[in-house]
């Protein structure tokens, strides 16, 4: 069954945010908490086929600030988890519904670590699957240095170039070494993306997101004393890359599990961007997650 979201306009310091309720909201609660579906860069576009296997319950998906529909006022620049996390507790508190349950992909799922670092109370559980959280790796100072050159490269040279290092760090397995790569810089046309630069230097990953996002620090011992269960996530396809070794290593600080997910990074997508993961067991698995909660 396919339901219609409604979207609603949340009004915040330097942005006007834009969310999307399926299901009636009279209806969540204790009992029924809202499942709420967070990404980054991705927004809540991304979410559509994951949300229709949730139609017994409510799911709001929402765009972060500067991304889609949520469109800042601030005059641009960098953001921060922390950034988001707020925008969420706004998020979640103009629900009304009290705590929720939070799946978060990717970037998501590291501004939803920071909503429970800084307000554990409106959480109940999280779902963290595959944050790029490069400082927590055992390579953190390589990882961070080609997060740091790819978003030099954006600034330097534009979209392309700079989306092709990203995508070949994503998809990196193992370690990288410490002496950092002597590689060549892959060709832009080779992922499908464009080599000139249009001069822009506005997008939601490389030119906001990328630095705050990889380099945040999570707060451990926050995360340790809060209520909320979480739950780090990673795909089985997934193996050895950053975003999964990651969710490893902040596992293992946590004296936590890494619990396996159906298919990669994007295992959730049912053809958004033109990707296709393995929908319907993810969000079996999801579901199965959160009932034994």
């Amino acid at each position: 069954m396919t339901v219609t979201p409604e979207t609603r306009v949340l009004q915040a310091p330097g942005a006007t945010l834009r969310y999307d309720v399926r299901g009636d909201l009279k209806e969540a609660g204790a009992d029924r908490p809202v499942l709420l579906l967070i990404g980054l860069p991705m927004d809540a576009a991304g979410f559509a086929t994951l949300a229709s296997h949730f139609a017994d319950r409510v799911v709001v998906t929402y765009d972060p600030r500067g991304t889609g529909r949520s469109v800042r006022s601030d005059g641009g620049g960098e953001l921060t988890p922390d950034d988001h996390a707020e925008d969420l507790r706004r998020l979640v508190e103009d629900l009304g519904t009290g705590p929720v349950e939070v799946f978060g992909s990717s970037g998501g799922a590291v501004n939803g670590l920071a909503l429970v670092a800084r307000h554990p109370e409106l959480v109940r559980t999280l779902v963290a699957h595959e944050p790029p959280l490069a400082r927590v790796l055992p390579d953190s100072a390589a990882a961070l240095a080609a997060v740091e050159d790819i978003h030099r490269t954006y600034l330097r040279a534009g979209l392309g170039p700079a989306m092709a290092k990203f995508l070949a760090l994503a998809m990196r397995k193992g370690p990288l070494p410490e002496s950092g790569t002597d590689e060549p810089a892959p060709d832009p046309a080779a992922f499908g993306l464009p080599t000139e630069d249009d001069g822009s230097r506005d997008d939601a990953l490389l030119g906001q997101n990328i630095r705050g996002c990889c380099g945040y620090r999570p707060d451990v011992d926050a995360l340790a004393a809060a209520p909320t269960r979480i739950v780090l996530a990673a795909g089985e396809e997934s193996r050895d890359e950053l975003a999964a070794r990651a969710a490893a290593a902040l596992a293992d600080r946590l004296g936590l599990p890494v619990t396996p997910f159906p298919s990669h990074h994007g295992g959730f997508l049912g053809g958004e961007y033109g990707q296709h993961g393995r929908p319907e067991a993810f969000a079996a698995r999801l579901r199965e997650v959160l009932r034994s909660a």
